[in-house]
């Protein structure tokens, strides 16, 4: 039941939003904003996050998803979970909701990574147009009760799922299908 809400709730966001087919986000990074701020600067480091998490995880087979470099590591698509976990956080932390969880079991690679581009595009989106006083408001909020400010989501969650894309693009490379080598993630394009 919680597979079918969670999937719901994907449904939800992409026609709330109506942006489009979240396989599309980040084939490059937007444009950067016109002006310098606290909410464009935090977008910008998200939107990097979501242009490597894209190309880190575009093309993978079954045989990658299943790949782990020793018995006691994660497998990729254990690491993409935890990924889709991370980025919900940050989702709801920018939209002043409290983190319950989120159960994919049952969910395809696909709909995994779907979701957790949309997840990054919808904190980007967010944090564009945010104040420095909206991030003030930005907790990580757990039911376990604790909460964090936005400061911790930023060396928390937000780190966190910028090393683990960087960890699926080495096993990936490791288990036989390097990512594509026409990225640059300096420009934030796909090199010509």
């Amino acid at each position: 039941m919680k597979s079918i809400c969670s999937i719901l709730l994907f449904v939800l966001a992409i026609v709330a939003y109506g942006q489009g087919n979240p396989e599309d986000y980040y084939y490059e990074i937007p444009d950067s904003p016109d002006t310098y701020s606290e909410g464009t600067v935090a977008a910008r480091v998200v939107d990097g996050l979501g242009f490597r998490y894209y190309w880190g995880t575009e093309g993978l087979r079954p045989e990658d998803l299943a790949f782990k470099p020793s018995d006691e590591a994660r497998t990729i698509e254990e690491t993409i979970d935890h990924i889709v976990s991370l980025t919900q956080i940050l989702a709801n932390a920018v939209n002043e909701k409290p983190f319950n969880g989120i159960e994919i079991k049952g969910m395809s690679y696909e709909e995994k990574r779907n979701l957790t581009l949309e997840n990054i595009r919808i904190a980007s989106e967010k944090l564009k147009t945010s104040s420095a006083e909206d991030l003030e408001r930005y907790d990580m909020i757990f039911s376990s009760g604790n909460e964090f400010p936005f400061w911790n989501l930023l060396n928390g969650p937000i780190a966190d799922a910028i090393n683990h894309v960087g960890q699926i693009i080495s096993l990936r490379r490791t288990s036989g299908n390097p990512y594509n080598q026409n990225i640059s993630v300096l420009r934030g394009k796909v090199k010509d």
